[in-house]
């Protein structure tokens, strides 16, 4: 068999091209500190690497929503705290005023400070959160939740729509809470027995004017219907109590899911430099060796054996 210069010469090209590139290929790995750097270079690695990035992205974009939902029944439920507050006041002042020792002239002082917080609750009502959107007004979050009708009533001018959002693959929270929900409706009966409601801020109205004008009846039958609308707001309170454990519960195991996932990617893409290392030495001693060797080669001719 007969081994011409050419081929000596190009298969000693073609080691140190290998090595060369192994070297190479090495150093990339050690700057960036993956073990893929194209995904030509480990199909199938680079497949199981794009998988968990993206199962990771889509679990982050729940605790997005989820870091937003609760700051939403954070601010709902500083509003409605704070009405509860109002209410628990007005109903001790309404209790003040319906005592036989007050007069006429104390009820007007003690009607002006529950006209006042009256105020404070209507504001609350039309509370916004940080985006601007109405808190209690439905879907309707460009308007106000409450306003005044074509009466001068301050009524609920939202609507009833429910907004869940996707939390989890198959876990869904409600994101909005109707104000309807909360500032119920007081219940009242009329002459004939017949059940009729008025709105959460004309029953306090009612009651206000009752005060005003030392309306015994007016008097009573409002502290019986303040009961029922801070049961109402009580109960939106316990509501919001739970969903807030929910959205907790829920990002404790999204937390988790995304730690485990993390792990998970850090084994199949992360580069372990000790490992690294020792192989680009390895290539780095290969390479010289072919070097050292194709020099060797080129020196080399017919007349090194002719003696």
């Amino acid at each position: 068999m007969k081994i011409s210069t050419s081929f000596l010469f190009d298969r000693a090209t073609s080691q140190m091209s290998t090595v060369q590139n192994k070297l190479s290929t090495a150093q990339a790995q050690m700057s960036q500190g993956k073990q893929v750097i194209a995904p030509s270079d480990a199909p199938d690695q680079a497949a199981v690497i794009t998988r968990f990035k993206g199962v990771i992205q889509k679990n982050e974009g729940y605790l997005n929503t989820l870091n937003s939902a609760n700051a939403r029944y954070q601010a709902e439920e500083t509003a409605l705290g704070n009405v509860n507050d109002s209410l628990i006041r007005i109903r001790e002042l309404s209790i003040q005023a319906a005592n036989d020792t007050v007069g006429p002239a104390d009820r007007q002082a003690l009607a002006m400070e529950m006209s006042g917080l009256r105020d404070q609750i209507m504001s609350l009502a039309n509370t916004q959160d940080e985006s601007g959107s109405y808190l209690f007004a439905g879907s309707r979050v460009g308007e106000p939740a409450f306003g005044s009708n074509a009466q001068g009533e301050f009524v609920y001018q939202g609507d009833q729509s429910r907004i869940n959002v996707l939390v989890g693959d198959q876990r869904t929270i409600q994101l909005n809470r109707p104000g309807a929900d909360a500032f119920t409706r007081a219940v009242r009966v009329d002459d004939e027995g017949k059940s009729y409601g008025v709105s959460f801020f004309q029953a306090m109205d009612d009651l206000i004017n009752a005060v005003k004008n030392s309306d015994r009846d007016g008097m009573n039958r409002g502290v019986g219907e303040l009961d029922k609308l801070q049961e109402g707001i009580g109960l939106s309170l316990a509501q919001i109590g739970t969903d807030m454990n929910v959205v907790a519960s829920q990002q404790t195991v999204i937390d988790e899911t995304v730690l485990r996932l993390r792990s998970l990617l850090s084994e199949v893409e992360d580069l372990d430099y000790a490992e690294a290392i020792t192989k680009m030495n390895k290539d780095m001693l290969a390479l010289e060796a072919a070097q050292s060797s194709f020099a060797k080669i080129t020196q080399l001719n017919l007349f090194n054996y002719i003696n």
